[in-house]
């Protein structure tokens, strides 16, 4: 195996025929499946093979269980989902046709990773707090559809957020869009 990147991404919503009418200044396709090509076209011109694809959940939406498995099966990488909202049922329990796709990981409601030297918080929902906040970690979260800004070193990586391109980005971009301020005041423990 060569060098291996990580990428990082959420909301991709395959399947998800409202996010054209919900999103359709990031979404201008005609149907689900133009938008869901285009995701898969996009992922697949950056990350490779044996790359890491972290997606900060929303994965998919839908009842055609095929359509999602060929989408996660045409998307290049190591997959891992931080589990959001439209990947559970009901009762909060992961969805079988999510639960069943061959993740590279068990999926996970949050992780802490390490990427370029620099501890990462990764969930689907944005926290105000999060563990090594004071410490340099960076928190990395979708589900607003960049409608909530970044705050002491956290940002949006959804699709939906413009300066992502429709696509995953690396940590040497996310570095560099991070706001540096940490907010002062007295420290949480962690």
């Amino acid at each position: 195996m060569g060098f291996t990147r990580k990428w990082f991404m959420a909301d991709t919503h395959f399947g998800h025929q409202a996010m054209l009418g919900f999103h359709p200044e990031t979404r201008p396709f005609s149907s689900t499946h133009e938008m869901d090509q285009a995701i898969i076209d996009s992922v697949n011109a950056r990350v490779k093979k044996d790359d890491i694809l972290y997606i900060l959940g929303d994965f998919a939406f839908g009842r055609d269980e095929n359509h999602i498995k060929r989408c996660f099966h045409a998307l290049n990488g190591r997959k891992q989902l931080i589990i959001g909202n439209h990947d559970v049922d009901r009762d909060g329990m992961l969805k079988p046709v999510i639960a069943a796709l061959p993740w590279d990981e068990a999926p996970v409601h949050s992780l802490i990773t390490k990427d370029n030297g620099t501890r990462l918080f990764l969930a689907h929902y944005a926290h105000r707090a999060w563990p090594g906040q004071f410490k340099g970690a960076i928190h990395l979260y979708g589900h607003s559809h960049g409608r909530l800004p970044g705050w002491a070193r956290s940002r949006d990586v959804g699709l939906d957020v413009a300066d992502m391109g429709f696509g995953p980005m690396t940590m040497d971009f996310i570095q560099s869009t991070v706001p540096a301020h940490v907010e002062t005041g007295e420290e949480i423990e962690e």
